[in-house]
């Protein structure tokens, strides 16, 4: 399974977690991305994403003047937005647990335990 094929689900949930913390355009989010180590996802993946967002009613968005160009189109959250990423923190948390423990017991490491 590639690492694309695993982030499909994720990537949502990074991106209203960018969202959440300040208003962002889409080009600055790809570069957010990229340092938190997402490095294979660009702007062409992004936009995409962000259109669906903003028909589920995840996003808002609004136009802004840029210091370089055009206008840039602005993402906030929505108050949708703020419940699905609270959802999402939920469901990944307990995905993140049960995935470890499946890992740590068929690899033998036992996480619980402390050696005597």
């Amino acid at each position: 399974m590639s690492m694309t094929q695993m982030l499909k689900g994720i990537i949502d949930g990074c991106l209203l977690a960018i969202i959440e913390n300040e208003e962002v355009y889409g080009y600055e989010l790809a570069e957010k991305l990229g340092g938190f180590g997402f490095d294979s996802f660009s702007e062409g993946t992004i936009y995409p994403l962000l259109i669906r967002m903003q028909k589920e009613e995840l996003v808002s968005s609004t136009f802004k003047k840029s210091t370089a160009g055009p206008k840039r189109k602005y993402y906030s959250l929505t108050p949708k937005g703020k419940v699905e990423l609270e959802n999402f923190i939920v469901r990944w948390n307990t995905l993140q647990i049960n995935v470890n423990r499946v890992l740590h017991f068929e690899t033998g490491i036992k996480g619980d335990e402390t050696n005597e």
